[in-house]
């Protein structure tokens, strides 16, 4: 039986993109806001577009946030992409108006850390860029350093500050970016990973990057 991914549908996100890129790496997808459905499934991913507080408004609305916490205090996987990814921080720090004050919006907590405006002379930072992923990565196994990523941003996490000093447990796994200045691109930490990169519109690199996700997903 292939395992079930269930792309969540919180009002956000590429989700008919996500589901037919999922759908090539031969799962069982189904897009939905059901959380029984949502919880119990092999994998989820959490896309996201657009801005943090928007996305975080719509997956509150749709429990999105309890969802993602009891899947991972039960060691399920979860994969976030793009503002998906970005949710699962402390806090986003947004100013849509250069006279306005920043608005501030809280994340899912999953990892300490800030989403905040990028310092690059040119913004969005839209197009396609490399990354520097860790030897041992995973999710980046069989890429090569040379393997470009589709990203479309303006905001991302440019410090990880998640410290780490359990010698039993393995430590996240982080890939940078640069864009003006270096930024998180991807992490892997457990049964939680996460792409600011869109890897369903990256073409065959970006889906040897969903194929990766998928062959560790244990099957229930």
């Amino acid at each position: 039986m292939p395992p079930r991914v269930v792309v969540f549908d919180y009002g956000s996100g590429n989700l008919r993109s996500a589901q037919r890129a999922m759908e090539r790496t031969g799962a069982d997808v189904t897009v939905t806001s059901d959380p029984h459905a949502a919880l119990d499934a092999d994998g989820l991913l959490v896309p996201g577009v657009g801005a943090f507080s928007a996305c975080m408004a719509g997956l509150k609305r749709a429990h999105g946030d309890r969802i993602i916490g009891r899947r991972l205090a039960g060691g399920r996987p979860v994969l976030g992409i793009c503002v998906g990814m970005q949710v699962l921080f402390d806090k986003g720090v947004e100013r849509a108006d250069p006279r306005a004050r920043d608005e501030v919006t809280e994340g899912c907590g999953e990892w300490p850390g800030t989403v905040e405006h990028l310092n690059a002379p040119i913004l969005p930072h839209m197009g396609w860029n490399t990354v520097r992923a860790p030897q041992d990565s995973q999710l980046f196994a069989g890429i090569s350093p040379q393997d470009r990523f589709y990203f479309v941003h303006s905001y991302a996490v440019r410090r990880w500050e998640l410290t780490f000093d359990n010698p039993r447990m393995a430590p996240p796994k982080v890939t940078w970016a640069e864009h003006g200045e270096p930024f998180v691109a991807a992490v892997e930490n457990g049964p939680l990973w996460a792409t600011q990169f869109h890897p369903e519109k990256s073409g065959d690199t970006g889906a040897r990057i969903l194929a990766n996700w998928v062959a560790t997903l244990p099957q229930s």
